[in-house]
């Protein structure tokens, strides 16, 4: 490029942020490579309880204004002081949650990342209120943004995009990538001795965990000694454990709460499948991650999960919330060696196509090209 970007990120999180997640992770490791490459990168975040209001991570200045629930409105007085002071060419608002309409009243350029939106997903999770709200917020997104060159992480994203009414010529896929170093098979780690299901992920209602309770519970009499390992916290927790009680699978579901990154490298080595029975998804990064460990993957047939997973290649893709398919599928993958072995084998590969170099490169060229006259 001609000369170094000035980037101003405007996320609801940084990955410091203990609530934080996969779209805090895509932010970091692109827009950190971006800074490695020589561009200014600056990012306005909401904090949480004793956190510092600033940081410097991956070579990105971070400015935490208000917390989770006050960050909507605090955000606009930090961006418009970091504006005067910074003088980005461009802003990328990642709208992973509540739209901040920066188009409206930033003052610069805007780019828009778009992980996914919830959509009708959202009375899932929240109240009728909250949801409805989210769902209101997410209508405003064709009119407000309608301008404004967008990047989305997946085809299933753009087209959802699309069908709010933007066009496609503004909308540009670049999928997320992992990190190949981390994520790999490991030959001295053994496979878990008893059948072993893996999810690793939030745990939200909106995920649909329940399914994967339904169907242990059919393949009671077939696989009597599987089990099925959730990595992760979040506010459905104790409703699951009950689910779990009442469904008398406790003896053969463990619950693991938060794990580290060594834990989870850990735990998707060691299981004989990934599961991923959400609705809707952006990408769904953990399905690329365990392919690249050579541990097949058992997902939704949902929006984002579908491309993430390579039915056939590295997993098996099951009806979203279908219990019986659910089961076909699990028993398809832990009661077959051979279905296990090429799942594995074609999950390297499959994932070998997804690295953050690309889509940090991909990245970097959209931000010129979107600063070009339109």
């Amino acid at each position: 490029m001609a000369r170094p970007l000035r980037i101003l990120l405007l996320n609801w999180q940084d990955r410091e942020n203990p609530e934080a997640g996969g779209a805090e992770v895509h932010l970091h490791e692109i827009f950190g490579r971006l800074a490695a490459r020589g561009h200014l990168v600056r990012a306005v975040v909401s904090g949480w309880p004793g956190a510092a209001p600033s940081a410097t991570l991956d070579g990105i200045h971070v400015r935490r204004a208000g917390n989770r629930h006050s960050y909507a409105w605090r955000a606009r007085r930090a961006v418009r002081a970091v504006v005067r002071d910074f003088a980005p060419d461009v802003l990328v608002e990642d709208i992973n949650k509540i739209p901040l309409y920066a188009p409206r009243w930033a003052g610069v350029p805007v780019v828009a990342l778009v992980p996914h939106l919830f959509g009708a997903t959202a009375y899932a999770e929240a109240s009728i209120p909250v949801a409805t709200a989210v769902w209101a917020a997410e209508r405003a997104i064709p009119g407000v943004y309608r301008n404004c060159p967008f990047q989305a992480i997946s085809e299933s994203t753009a087209l959802d995009l699309t069908k709010r009414g933007l066009l496609a010529r503004d909308i540009t896929v670049i999928p997320p990538g992992i990190d190949h170093d981390t994520y790999r098979p490991d030959p001295a780690t053994e496979r878990a001795e008893a059948p072993t299901l893996l999810y690793v992920g939030r745990l939200k209602r909106y995920k649909g965990l329940d399914v994967l309770f339904e169907a242990l519970s059919r393949l009671r009499g077939r696989l009597p000694n599987a089990r099925l390992v959730i990595a992760g916290r979040g506010s459905d927790e104790r409703r699951l454990r009950g689910l779990a009680r009442r469904a008398q699978l406790s003896h053969r579901v463990r619950f693991l709460g938060y794990v580290s990154e060594e834990e989870k490298l850990a735990w998707l080595r060691r299981a004989w499948a990934v599961v991923y029975p959400s609705p809707k998804e952006g990408w769904g990064m953990t399905n690329v991650e365990a392919a690249a460990c050579g541990t097949p993957v058992i997902a939704s047939d949902s929006p984002g999960l579908r491309e993430s997973v390579a039915a056939g290649e590295s997993g098996v893709l099951a009806a979203h919330g279908d219990a019986a398919a659910w089961a076909a599928s699990i028993r398809e993958v832990l009661e077959q060696p051979s279905v296990r072995e090429r799942l594995g084998r074609g999950g390297v590969a499959h994932a070998a196509r997804f690295s953050w170099s690309r889509a940090a490169d991909e990245t970097e060229a959209h931000l010129a090209q979107s600063l070009e006259p339109r």
